[in-house]
């Protein structure tokens, strides 16, 4: 009996994937994201400038600011909630438009003569609160349309986007005033039109993936199930707090959080020391804009260094070096050449800004189950927004009784404590990448 030998055919090799730059869904809402990131930092400029020239009071200038971060980590809460519950795609639109309409209403008002600086802080509060929802929903929005090896190169990309606009926003927002008044909040409404036209356009995956990705997902990494405050392996049915929960039953995530807050405490801090220094040694208002400009600058070029960073060391290798790099950095003003040298050191430290903000979303949001990642989204970017005013309130409080450089003084010596802790521990160091981890031994990552 003649037995048939003859080989299967083989299914045909998978098609490579679209390369990132003809993704036209990426790139919309990459588009959509610069738009709205654009215009929060004109706002962030522009608004503040206008409650000063509206009551001459400092105090009400700086509530601005203090109202959007306040009503980001209100909202933020239920915000991340809102992103493992309801349809994300929804959620984008509706906050989006919110703020194209709070953000048009001022220009409108101001032809009226019809602003008060209580509508002003309104729109505070509604652009703190739409960041608050529509922020968790960008991020997981981004690796719904992106193949998981191109992740990578998408995140790089996107920090080149928020290096950017922060390096265009507050003098684009200067030069809007030079032309009218209200040009800088126009400029805020076009840019937040440009967001709601990519919602519209790009569709994406509106809610959370199956149970059953949900449940592989939690068995990524050891300990969710318990750690979560979920009620199922999905994560659905989990309180609002879930995404804390998640964060600190995390051995490795741990210390990284914490590292990243300290940082953000300590960059907040030292800023308003360094202006007062730099003001003291004759450096006009120009020159300490520009000089404070070279971390972004620097994180603009460290976009595209992602990648061969991330290949030289370990994550936490990484943020180790980057944070130790930070603390001699501070001292910038004090040494020889001013200006210069302030924006040579925040152009070094910038550099390694987007590997971090990839790093912690490859760690932390790529690994998390997508039934929970609202969550956790939300709890990170709410712990990191946190830090900002509480470094620049404990800086003040330093000069309050303090020279300017005992204060970066003060702030470099705590930075130093924190990181000697996290370095001296094993977590960190031994760290690894999501796809070395994963591959057996012997096996190289890609």
């Amino acid at each position: 009996m003649k037995t048939d030998t003859a080989t299967p055919p083989t299914a045909p090799d998978a098609a490579p994937p679209v390369p990132l730059r003809r993704n036209w869904r990426f790139q919309a809402l990459w588009a959509g994201q610069a738009g709205a990131t654009l215009g929060l930092q004109i706002a962030d400029t522009a608004y503040p400038l206008l409650l000063l020239a509206l009551t001459g009071s400092s105090t009400l200038a700086g509530a601005f600011g203090a109202v959007q971060i306040g009503a980001a980590v209100l909202f933020g809460i239920h915000g991340g909630a809102a992103a493992d519950r309801y349809n994300r795609r929804r959620l984008l639109i509706v906050g989006d438009s919110v703020r194209l309409v709070a953000c048009a209403s001022v220009p409108l008002a101001m032809a009226l003569d019809r602003l008060t600086v209580a509508h002003t802080l309104l729109v505070a509060v509604v652009i703190g609160a739409t960041i608050a929802y529509t922020g968790p929903v960008r991020l997981i929005a981004v690796r719904s349309v992106v193949p998981p090896e191109q992740l990578r190169q998408a995140l790089a990309q996107d920090e080149a986007r928020m290096s950017g606009a922060g390096l265009v926003g507050p003098p684009l927002a200067g030069a809007l005033f030079g032309l009218g008044r209200s040009a800088p909040f126009i400029g805020t409404a076009v840019a937040s039109l440009l967001a709601l036209t990519a919602a519209l356009v790009v569709k994406f995956p509106g809610g959370p993936e199956s149970r059953t990705q949900g449940t592989k997902g939690t068995k990524e990494m050891k300990g969710v199930s318990e750690t979560s405050g979920t009620s199922g392996t999905d994560g659905t049915t989990g309180s609002a707090l879930a995404g804390y929960r998640y964060l600190a039953g995390n051995a490795l995530l741990r210390p990284i959080l914490a590292v990243v807050l300290l940082i953000n405490v300590a960059g907040a801090a030292m800023l308003l020391p360094v202006m007062v220094i730099l003001r003291g040694q004759g450096t006009s208002s120009a020159g300490i804009g520009l000089s404070l400009a070279g971390e972004a600058v620097g994180a603009l070029v460290g976009a595209l260094l992602v990648s061969r960073l991330h290949r030289l060391a370990g994550p936490g290798v990484l943020l180790l070096a980057v944070s130790w790099l930070t603390v001699p950095a501070m001292f910038a003003p004090l040494l020889p050449g001013g200006p210069v040298t302030v924006f040579a050191a925040l152009f070094v430290v910038g550099l390694g800004i987007p590997t971090l903000r990839v790093m912690i979303d490859l760690l932390v949001f790529s690994r998390v189950p997508d039934a929970l990642r609202g969550r956790v989204i939300s709890a990170t970017l709410t712990l990191f927004t946190v830090g900002m005013p509480a470094g620049m309130v404990g800086s003040g409080l330093l000069l309050d009784h303090l020279s300017p450089a005992t204060a970066l003084g003060a702030v470099a010596a705590l930075l130093t404590a924190g990181l000697t802790a996290a370095t001296a521990g094993r977590s960190l160091r031994r760290s690894a990448w999501p796809e070395q981890a994963a591959a057996p031994a012997g096996t190289p990552a890609t």
